[in-house]
């Protein structure tokens, strides 16, 4: 029996397998199935024929697989089997965790993020296993238990593990496909460095009347110093040294900027601004901004009295989070560095209150070149699985702890999200649609074979 035959009679089979994973519980936040969802998912990598062992961590721990076939290419596939929290429990059409097929999607916590995913690609080479058909790659399977906790421990277990983890290339299935539903080939994240900035003034609230005038107010000098951190536009940071080390976009990353599909209305719509809202921006300049350039964000703002009615008092403290997102070549170090530098600047003359900043966390950025043969030969297999052309977008806007890879391992790094475009990850009545789950399936074989027909070096 050969591949596709196989495949496509065991679809089944391999649905039932993939709803067994997504039944059961694993909620890293809370760790409530988290061993029980390991010891499930080491069986099933052990009956797809991988040599499979657990990984300790500070945290949950990692599912380690292997394959060695003797090729000169290894694939390291990336998922995660922990979940979100379900609540609010009361917004789910089916139990959150019972999976529950309706109008050609299967529901559950974990349908579409990351288990359906991950199972696709254990499928796909559990297929070759079971057809005796040789696969055309080494593969090897990290699978950890913390991406929904900020993978707060994968960096450290990477650097652990670096000779296990040794190979030519990752590949990862998560996340949606591009809202056009167009097959998707992801090549780079943004970084994000999130920090929190206070300013104290008076050791408690005091009365805006009595005090008024007299008493400094934080609030007031929170906004004129987070006012000085941007330019003439809000696209543009006023942080100096701040694009310093930006990468600039090659001819080729712009090419594929100038052919992602953008509808300038029905974005404004998406959003909730005005029709004409992105009249005068072409797709290449929105691309650019969302993907390839950094930013610098206020997150929120909190200050004195916020409640029903009116109460009239100058504010002890005010408090302003924020997030730099971050592209390729950029330092979160380098980047908190020269924020709280630029704050300390522009704060200097203000001394009746007293400014404080706050790193609450960071994650490196991480980008592939379109022209790596890798990335090409995804491409291709991806056009071949799906029959239509893909969406090629060489960063994503949000953060992925994809720096590990590219940055602590060497190696390019591909992401293909298989799940629909409306998964609803991480929302009530998650899902992935059968086609999707299929589609994936075979779209990791063809991938397979492509990554098989090249040998590159690392970077």
């Amino acid at each position: 029996m050969n591949l596709q035959q196989y495949l496509s009679e065991h679809q089944q089979e391999h649905l039932e397998m993939a709803c067994r994973l997504m039944a059961q519980k694993s909620v890293s936040p809370t760790g409530e199935g988290m061993a029980e969802c390991a010891a499930l998912l080491r069986g099933m990598m052990e009956d797809a024929g991988l040599r499979t062992e657990v990984l300790k961590t500070p945290g949950h721990p990692i599912l380690f697989g292997e394959m060695n076939v003797g090729a000169p290419f290894t694939v390291l596939i990336y998922g995660h089997y922990d979940v979100q929290p379900p609540e609010p429990l009361e917004a789910w059409v089916s139990p959150p965790f019972e999976p529950t097929i309706r109008n050609g999607r299967i529901y559950c916590r974990g349908a579409g993020d990351n288990k359906g995913q991950l199972m696709a690609n254990l499928l796909a080479v559990r297929a070759f296993h079971k057809t005796g058909e040789r696969l055309p790659v080494n593969v090897k399977f990290c699978l950890e238990g913390e991406e929904e906790s900020s993978s707060a421990n994968l960096a450290w277990a990477v650097e652990q593990y670096k000779e296990k983890l040794a190979c030519d290339m990752v590949y990862t299935a998560d996340g949606p496909q591009h809202a056009s539903g167009r097959p998707t080939v992801l090549l780079g994240v943004r970084g994000i460095q999130y920090v929190q900035v206070d300013c104290e003034g008076a050791d408690r609230d005091h009365h805006s009347g009595n005090k008024g005038g007299a008493t400094p107010n934080p609030a007031w000098y929170l906004m004129q110093a987070l006012a000085r951190f941007w330019g003439d536009s809000p696209h543009e940071v006023a942080v100096p040294g701040f694009y310093d080390s930006v990468r600039p976009v090659t001819p080729l990353e712009q090419a594929l900027l100038d052919r992602l599909p953008w509808d300038p209305v029905e974005t404004a719509r998406g959003l909730g601004l005005a029709d004409d809202h992105f009249a005068s921006t072409t797709a290449a300049e929105f691309y650019r901004r969302t993907l390839m350039r950094p930013t610098l964000n206020i997150c929120g703002f909190t200050s004195g009295y916020g409640g029903p009615g009116s109460k009239t008092i100058i504010p002890a403290r005010a408090s302003a989070k924020l997030d730099m997102r971050l592209v390729a070549d950029q330092d979160p170090l380098d980047i908190y560095e020269k924020f709280v530098a630029h704050l300390q600047a522009v704060t200097a003359d203000m001394t009746e209150v007293r400014f404080t900043v706050t790193d609450l966390g960071s994650m490196a950025p991480s980008r592939t070149s379109p022209d790596r043969p890798e990335a090409q030969a995804v491409v291709r297999a991806v056009r071949r699985a799906y029959g239509e052309e893909p969406v090629v977008m060489p960063s994503l806007g949000g953060s992925l702890p994809d720096y590990v890879w590219t940055r602590i391992l060497g190696v390019p790094s591909v992401v293909v999200p298989y799940a629909n475009p409306d998964e609803d990850n991480h929302a009530p009545n998650e899902n992935i649609a059968l086609d999707c789950f299929f589609n994936g399936i075979r779209c990791a074989t063809e991938v397979f074979v492509e990554l098989g027909s090249i040998r590159s070096p690392k970077l």
